[in-house]
């Protein structure tokens, strides 16, 4: 059976990139059906403190990602002998800040729990199991390698058996009737199986960490090439998971309904991550040696994602509130309306992942880490006008708009507008109307 390929890229090689995406996607479904069952398990406002401590600790978390995986992918193709280095050297940064994170977190989060209007009741142990798994993702760097020698299948089929034995785990849990604390502990749990399932795939594959080794040269080479992108990722979570952290102001209730709502409507953010993951090398290697295929590359490109991403925005909106009945029953009331606004902000992610390809190809990393933070500022300012006003509903509007601006950054800047009009066209289906539009026997 053929998998669906870009126009543009080579039909072997795009099968090829793509053959295991059907795992990531069972993963991914098994993982937002057991978000679901312990939504109904917890009720909103317990399921809300949960929602509020995983959305404080990404944007920390983010720190600690150090921007380098992308640059590890690029620094190993580029410098293939110096592996062991690469590897080394970024597992040592990235150790030596997530031990600082995670007291930082939770020190973080005694000073909003103290100084909050409506601070609920004391969660500091569900913030400790969200913030000791930064130590254990460390290891995902070993992801980094795979993308580089294009054998993301090694990675895929250890996550979804992470998946399968937490989703086992939750499921007892639940069960159980298991309180709060216990599900924050899950989270804890699968960062180290997923770690150690890392480990174990790269030494099957005959490497060894023993092998690995820190260079004090390349990490400041490292840091000074990424800093850009972590202060990037910090922006994007910021951008992604600020609205819960700021909702707590309307309370663990809101939080929780607007929760059942986000993780619904950002259940499927993992696919263009997955397609842009794969055909990222064919990318390059297009920018290096014909620059018109590498143009059209990122226009069918950018086609794609809307493709994907715009009839699931309109049944969604169409029918949230029908959806969000059926999935949740009557315990998260007004959650449909927040998934019918929040769905349309995923063609804003699919085209902006895709546009954040071409500046890291570029060397436009400067401008990634602008397009996030004016999409973080324009977030947070609309969360303090809309949420006393609105809720989880102006949060939701709030996350739509900031997720447009962020990708249509671009537009503001010379260099970097021809993209920006590219993707214009292709949200508005320009190409699509123009094959369409062809008159019969015409060649393109």
């Amino acid at each position: 059976m053929k998998i669906l390929h870009i126009k543009g890229f080579d039909q072997e090689a795009f099968q090829k990139y793509l053959k295991n995406t059907g795992w990531l996607m069972f993963g991914k479904v098994l993982a937002l059906l057991i978000n679901i069952l312990v939504a109904r398990h917890l009720q909103p406002k317990s399921f809300g403190d949960l929602n509020f401590a995983s959305a404080l600790t990404t944007i920390i978390a983010a720190i600690g990602t150090l921007g380098l995986d992308t640059f590890i992918i690029r620094e190993i193709i580029s410098e293939p002998s110096k592996k062991d280095e690469i590897l080394g050297t970024s597992l040592g940064l990235r150790i030596a800040v997530n031990l600082l994170l995670i007291p930082i977190s939770i020190g973080i989060y005694l000073l909003f729990h103290h100084f909050s209007d409506n601070p609920g009741n004391a969660i500091t142990w569900v913030v400790f199991f969200y913030a000791v798994p930064f130590l254990f993702r460390s290891f995902n760097i070993i992801d980094a390698y795979f993308q580089s020698q294009v054998q993301s299948k090694y990675v895929v089929h250890v996550q979804n058996i992470v998946i399968l034995c937490s989703t086992a785990f939750k499921a007892i849990l639940v069960w159980l009737n298991a309180s709060l604390i216990w599900f924050a502990f899950a989270i804890t749990f699968d960062a180290v199986l997923l770690a150690g399932g890392l480990v174990i795939i790269y030494h099957r594959q005959g490497y060894r960490l023993r092998t690995w080794t820190f260079n004090l040269d390349r990490a400041k080479t490292l840091m000074k090439q990424s800093y850009p992108l972590m202060f990037s990722a910090v922006m994007v979570s910021i951008y992604m998971k600020i609205d819960q952290v700021m909702l707590k102001s309307a309370g663990s209730l809101a939080i929780g309904i607007y929760s059942a709502a986000a993780n619904l409507s950002e259940a499927w953010f993992f696919i263009p991550v997955a397609i842009i993951t794969s055909v990222f090398p064919a990318i390059i290697n297009a920018r290096k040696t014909d620059m018109e295929r590498y143009h059209k590359r990122m226009m069918n490109l950018y086609d794609l994602m809307v493709y994907i991403s715009l009839p699931v925005a309109i049944f969604v909106s169409l029918f949230g509130t029908e959806i969000t009945h059926l999935i949740y029953g009557n315990k998260y009331e007004g959650a449909g309306s927040m998934l019918s606004i929040h769905i349309w902000s995923g063609i804003f992610v699919f085209l902006g992942v895709a546009n954040s390809r071409f500046l890291i190809t570029e060397g436009y990393t400067h401008l990634a880490l602008q397009s996030t933070a004016i999409g973080a500022l324009i977030n947070i300012l609309l969360n303090i006008w809309l949420i006393p006003q609105y809720g989880g509903i102006g949060t939701s509007i709030a996350t739509l708009v900031a997720y447009a601006a962020s990708a249509f950054y671009v537009l503001l800047i010379p260099k970097t507008r021809h993209q920006g009009i590219l993707m214009l066209k292709s949200l508005f289906l320009v190409h699509l109307i123009q094959k369409i539009s062809q008159k019969p026997g015409k060649t393109s």
